[in-house]
């Protein structure tokens, strides 16, 4: 049994998709070998199988979870005399990717064992029937949910206070960059770490520091509004951040080597040509 969403609206690469969801009761059914274009993760309710890949069989067991990667070649198929009853859900995205980076699971290892914890009432996701928008942008944040429980109960340990904390520092700026006020003491001040330690982590994650990270936000948000929208070039510099206008430009042109009207021409030219064609 299985619950699918028909259709999506506006949902780009990076979305993080919920495909479809189901239970599977105990009996001989196996797949594969073969790759699937998506994620699957599934938990074991009861009874036994086998997860076979490229990197070795792994057996399961009630409390266990295992997972598909998109075109990774899988076989899987229960225990003869005590087969499984699972429950599974299948999604894409470039974010669940990341997503699950932040836990134990990977191609090369892609089971969990038994952690003590009831995932099989958060893979209780789809709604019955026809699935309209509303009920589909539902089923992701169950999936958010469902993943968040698989990074708390099986965590990247060696990554997590480096994920966590650049993660947090970086959902900051891009929540608040256009706020000319905001400055690195205040990034810290809401991430609840040492500046110093901050420092380090953001530096090793990302290459560059907390400041100039800020700053790239701020020029790659300009530089999409003066491609797309028909502001004038002081509304975007206050719309990123830059109450003074002649500083924006020189900060836009020290990035991009281009002034925010030169970039502006730049594409609107291309546009037309490409109207023109």
């Amino acid at each position: 049994m299985s619950r699918s969403q028909p259709y999506r609206m506006g949902n780009g690469s990076r979305s993080l998709v919920w495909i479809n969801s189901g239970y599977k009761p105990p009996n001989l059914h196996k797949w594969g070998p073969g790759v699937r274009d998506v994620f699957a993760l599934h938990y074991i309710v009861s009874g036994k199988g086998t997860l076979e890949t490229q990197n070795g069989s792994f057996s399961l067991q009630a409390g266990d979870s295992f997972i598909i990667f998109p075109g990774s070649e899988i076989f899987y198929y229960p225990h003869s005399h005590d087969p499984w009853e699972y429950v599974w859900i299948e999604f894409k995205g470039e974010e669940a990717g990341d997503l699950l980076s932040m836990t134990e699971l990977t191609a090369e290892q892609p089971i969990v064992t038994n952690a003590g914890f009831d995932f099989e009432p958060w893979y209780r996701i789809g709604d019955e029937g026809d699935v309209r928008y509303f009920q589909s942008l539902r089923a992701e944040a169950k999936l958010r949910l469902l993943l968040s429980y698989y990074m708390e109960y099986y965590p990247k340990e060696a990554e997590q206070e480096q994920t966590d904390h650049v993660r947090l520092a970086k959902q900051y700026i891009h929540h608040n960059y256009w706020n000319s006020a905001i400055n690195v003491s205040d990034i810290v001040y809401n991430v609840k770490i040492d500046r110093s330690h901050l420092f380090r982590l953001f530096k090793a994650a990302t290459g560059m520091s907390v400041l100039s990270y800020l700053t790239a936000y701020r020029i790659q948000r300009a530089s999409e509004l003066l491609k797309s929208s028909s502001l004038s070039i002081k509304s975007i510099a206050y719309s990123v951040g830059y109450k003074d206008q002649l500083y924006f430009s020189k900060a836009f042109k020290k990035a991009t080597s281009y002034t925010p009207s030169e970039y502006m021409m730049l594409h609107s030219s291309s546009a037309d040509r490409l109207t023109e064609q």
